[in-house]
């Protein structure tokens, strides 16, 4: 089934028209006579490669999946990697600052406190609701590492939901962007005559939770097979309406849960590496966070689950751990802490504040540096160089996005270290020749883990997600490498793959659900792993 969405006018209300079924074919005389599909994905790919601004390419591939879908989709399945950074980070970054002049059509749900006590309505306004299978919610408080966006983060919903498409072949008609306008904070967009949210400051988190509270349950009523991923939420909420939600409907966050799911996968690679060059075992090493907002703790609590996993204690995996934010080393002397960080405020420490990355590192002495901090530049030379002091392989994983935000790029990390570090990245940096060895960036983008657990938590037909399945979904990624990938010494597989990865990983997010008791569909109970495998692959939609 094609979707095509289509504005008209009625009563001066803008609405959405749905055509169901596969593109009718034009009649004859309506196009080209010689019109190949080979031969036009050349021509797509050749006017997408005119364009010489990454903006004006988003602009091009938004145009051709609402034109032909089937082409956007086939060519972003050819071209993964190149198609990757243009739909979605970094560049949907730009996409979203520039939202409300760029404009050109609805592309999904907008829902305003103000239609509080008849949400019911407004979700019964999309087209083909039957359909509805997964929705990506976004606030605008927080997008990516530009700040509060308001209705600006549309474009957030739009992309993630174009990956999982292309990435674990969730149906078109099945998918809702969805933006909740709360108001703005960000002047600018306030002041800005062409700004298309509501012009207020955002308002107080008791208002929001009410009309939170009546989403949720008229989105559990009006779709009711859907799972929902909160996206880009400020760090309180984030944390607040994933836990206010996750056991009463089918949720998770991907900011926390997502992140901390492909770093882990990440680390667990990385971590063995690093432990053969040095000789030390798992279980010694020690984790520095710059950066301690909802992705950094969210990161946190999910690389606990390496240390678990090696047969430690919730306390002694937690001892594993230490924050940095803003006033420097996080500890419990320190005075009152935000309730998400306070649990790893450090108990080992009582001095006088550390602020100071170096003095930190060197008290900590880490051996993987994690950056969530939004602060370029903030692994300096100095920074790169101690960590290559402590460490004979260090692990160093800048993972703020967009690029302009990494607190270090590939080619310093290389040079600090005299290629001798373990990287992984939020946004794609490119390889490196690096005295006659090419060297590759691994990418802890959460395109590798969301797909795959969104497709498996479908499937499953989950009444919750559970921390499980998301550790399910880490470890089905940290297998995922060929032997080819592994002796070229990566740490994530290449993301051409990615239909496959995903394939991999819903299996084993269906199985820790079914273990959870969580899954509904439990006719999958009964299929041997093969068999579950060829089920999911099965229920991929192909362009």
């Amino acid at each position: 089934m094609t979707i095509v969405l289509t504005p008209y006018w009625s009563n001066g209300v803008q609405k959405l028209k749905m055509a169901a079924g596969p593109p009718p074919k034009p009649a004859h005389g309506l196009t080209p006579p010689t019109l190949d599909e080979q031969v036009h994905a050349v021509r797509c790919m050749k006017q997408f490669h005119s364009k010489d601004k990454d903006i004006e390419k988003y602009i091009y591939l938004s145009m051709l999946k609402e034109q032909d879908p089937h082409m956007f989709y086939r060519l972003c399945l050819q071209h993964m990697s190149e198609f990757t950074p243009i739909i979605y980070t970094p560049t949907v970054g730009q996409a979203c600052q520039e939202y409300s002049h760029n404009y050109r059509r609805p592309e999904g749900l907008f829902v305003s406190h103000k239609d509080k006590g008849k949400i019911a309505s407004v979700l019964r306004s999309w087209p083909k609701f039957d359909e509805a299978r997964i929705s990506v919610v976004t606030d605008g408080s927080r997008i990516l590492g530009l700040g509060d966006l308001g209705i600006n983060g549309m474009p957030i919903s739009i992309g993630k939901l174009s990956l999982y498409i292309a990435g674990a072949g969730i149906r078109p008609e099945s998918t809702i962007p969805i933006t909740l306008d709360f108001g703005t904070n960000t002047q600018k967009y306030l002041d800005d005559p062409l700004y298309l949210g509501l012009r207020h400051k955002r308002v107080a988190t008791e208002e929001m939770t009410e009309v939170m509270d009546e989403f949720m349950y008229e989105m559990s009523v009006a779709f009711p097979k859907l799972l929902v991923q909160f996206e880009d939420f400020s760090t309180d909420h984030a944390f607040l309406y994933l836990e206010r939600y996750r056991n009463q409907y089918p949720v998770f966050n991907d900011d926390i849960q997502g992140t901390g799911a492909v770093v882990l996968s990440g680390f667990i690679n990385a971590a063995r590496l690093s432990s053969a060059a040095s000789g030390r075992p798992l279980n010694t090493h020690r984790i520095l966070f710059f950066g301690a907002g909802s992705a950094g703790v969210g990161v946190a609590m999910q690389l606990m689950s390496f240390f678990t996993l090696e047969g430690m204690s919730e306390q002694e995996a937690r001892e594993r751990i230490w924050l940095v934010d803003s006033q420097g080393l996080v500890y419990s002397a320190r005075g009152k802490l935000a309730e998400h960080k306070d649990y790893f405020a450090r108990r080992d420490y009582a001095g006088p504040p550390i602020t100071d990355l170096l003095d930190i590192l060197e008290y900590v002495k880490p051996t993987a540096l994690m950056g969530l901090s939004t602060m370029s530049g903030a692994f300096t030379r100095a920074a790169i160089e101690t960590m290559a002091a402590l460490n004979p392989l260090p692990i160093i994983f800048p993972l703020s996005n967009p690029v302009k935000l990494s607190e270090c790029t590939f080619e310093d990390a290389v040079k600090y270290t005299n290629g001798k570090v373990l990287f992984a990245s939020g946004s794609p940096f490119p390889e490196i020749n690096y005295q006659g060895r090419m060297l590759y960036p691994g990418q802890g983008n959460n395109m590798y883990i969301f797909p795959g657990l969104g497709l498996g938590s479908i499937l499953a037909r989950c009444s919750s997600v559970s921390d499980s399945m998301v550790e399910a979904s880490s470890l089905g990624l940290a297998n995922s490498l060929t032997q080819e990938e592994e002796e070229a010494g990566l740490l994530y597989p290449q993301i051409e793959r990615i239909r496959e990865i995903s394939a991999g990983i819903s299996m084993q997010v269906i199985r820790a659900a079914q273990a959870a008791n969580v899954d509904r569909h439990v006719e999958l109970r009964s299929m041997s792993d093969p068999e579950l495998l060829a089920f999911v692959n099965s229920k991929m939609w192909n362009p």
